[in-house]
């Protein structure tokens, strides 16, 4: 595909559980967003992977693009009328120009080139249009869950994180959004899952995904015992805290 030569795929492997174990956005986040514009005719999910923001955006917006370099991801995604699909590049969009009124990236802007996307949001974006970020780090559930999945994080896999990473854990700080800065609330994704949907989950990260390719094991077997063990019988409540940026363009 035109414009993907940078692209740096590091979920397409895991696209089905990507799709399967991802957590939800808050409601909350996309009735924010939506107060941000004054028009709402369309919408570009940049990024989208199993395509779960767009669908919340097309309850505000008449249509929604959602676009990933990721072939895999794309076909994985979940089919929605409100929500077009398309396999591109978040710097090479093939989008008209100014025919956006808001872009938003979830969990993906640090993978991106930042001066040639926010360049591109400019070009699609309608005058004063919002462009909209953010990030979740690891998650929390106690403190006895929490030990063996850091220590799967910072331990088993800390030479098998990408070094974008780095730019999650500083929740985005190192990141310099273009445009008039816009004020926003604290967003949290809060879940109640089971020890195998937790499990399932940890599967797709990216980290795993290498440690996987380069030692041909499975990582989060290495934790599996103790965090079936500090987690117990039933569901528990898994939290993110998300950080959003967001800007007038």
């Amino acid at each position: 595909m035109p414009g993907l030569g940078t692209f740096k795929d590091h979920f397409s492997g895991q696209s089905e559980g990507y799709a399967r174990h991802r957590p939800h956005y808050p409601a909350e986040l996309f009735r924010f967003l939506a107060t941000l514009t004054s028009n709402h005719v369309r919408a570009w999910d940049c990024a989208t992977g199993n395509g779960q923001a767009a669908i919340a955006l097309s309850a505000y917006f008449e249509s929604v693009v959602a676009t990933d370099a990721s072939n895999a991801q794309i076909t994985a995604a979940i089919a929605h009328p409100g929500v077009t699909y398309r396999v591109a590049a978040a710097e090479d969009s093939r989008l008209d120009a100014a025919s956006i009124d808001l872009i938003t990236v979830g969990q993906a802007l640090h993978w991106f080139d930042h001066e040639r996307f926010f360049t591109e949001a400019r070009r699609v974006l309608v005058n004063d249009g919002v462009l909209a970020a953010w990030c979740y780090e690891v998650c929390t559930v106690s403190d006895a869950c929490d030990a063996p999945v850091d220590r799967l994080y910072s331990e088993i896999l800390r030479d098998m994180w990408p070094p974008e990473r780095h730019l999650v854990e500083a929740r985005y700080a190192g990141i310099a959004m273009p445009g008039q800065p816009l004020e926003s609330p604290e967003f949290q994704m809060r879940v109640t899952w089971t020890v195998a949907d937790m499990l399932g989950y940890l599967r797709t990260w990216s980290g795993c995904a290498r440690y996987q390719q380069t030692y041909g094991e499975d990582p989060v077997a290495l934790i599996e015992v103790a965090l079936r063990a500090a987690w117990g019988e039933g569901p528990r409540e898994v939290r993110w805290p998300l950080t959003l940026l967001a800007a007038r363009l």
